[in-house]
């Protein structure tokens, strides 16, 4: 597993993430819906190997995405740290238009001369998410464990980046896992150093160190592409592959 997305607050299925991970094979696959808050035994994180019972989706006709069966998921081992980024390497495309033509709707790339940057959300647009969550908290059936609303972050995260083809594109980042960091750092030292260490982190260290991004194509809007994972990932000499 690589990816989950912000939680969404939908009509139908209340709380959900949309995550994606990569098969042993190196294959792409998108499971969705996944009430990730609401799992019990059966939570995942970054990196660690999950088995799960699915079906094609009838809604959704990206090829990588697999309707995940309640109560199915297995979560197994975790990969190493030291075989992470040759495992990787494979999957990682100069851009979305290389992932598109190859018939992909999801795509690994390492961004170059990124800019992270964070802007507080209007109040208007936190109470609608705040509305949304509470309104999918209340979705859910008596046997389900109970959970707070989740609290929306407030605020939004972005990156600037250049991709290999040479273009420059800017993302709002939907990575829960960037959200988290947001939340883990003001615990432990308030709102305004948690956005300096996610400032250094992101802008100084992910970019020395090796860094990826995880995009995914809106499923109604197959041009629109979303960041949905911003992963720490060494770079990868070539001549040790050869």
């Amino acid at each position: 597993m690589l990816v989950k997305a912000l939680p969404h607050a939908g009509d139908k299925h209340g709380e959900t993430v949309c995550c994606a991970g990569v098969t042993p094979e190196r294959k792409w696959r998108r499971q969705f819906p996944v009430p990730f808050r609401y799992l019990e035994d059966q939570k995942f994180i970054r990196w660690q190997w999950i088995e799960y019972d699915w079906r094609k989706p009838t809604d959704d006709k990206r090829p990588e995405s697999q309707r995940v069966q309640e109560g199915t998921i297995r979560p197994g081992k975790e990969m190493p740290k030291k075989e992470r980024a040759e495992f990787l390497h494979p999957l990682i495309v100069s851009s979305t238009l290389e992932a598109a033509n190859n018939g992909a709707t999801l795509a690994l790339i390492r961004p170059r001369d990124t800019v992270f940057t964070f802007k507080k959300k209007r109040p208007e647009a936190i109470n609608k998410e705040r509305h949304g969550y509470t309104a999918a908290a209340s979705q859910l059936s008596f046997l389900t464990q109970r959970q707070k609303p989740l609290e929306p972050c407030p605020y939004e995260f972005k990156f600037k980046y250049t991709t290999d083809d040479g273009r420059r594109h800017e993302n709002i980042c939907g990575d829960w896992e960037t959200a988290a960091m947001f939340y883990r750092f003001e615990k432990i030292s308030g709102e305004k150093d948690a956005l300096r260490k996610m400032d250094e982190t992101f802008n100084i260290e992910y970019p020395e160190r090796g860094m990826v991004f995880a995009l995914g194509a809106h499923s109604r809007y197959p041009d629109s592409w979303l960041l949905v994972g911003v992963i720490r990932l060494d770079e990868v000499d070539q001549l040790s592959l050869l």
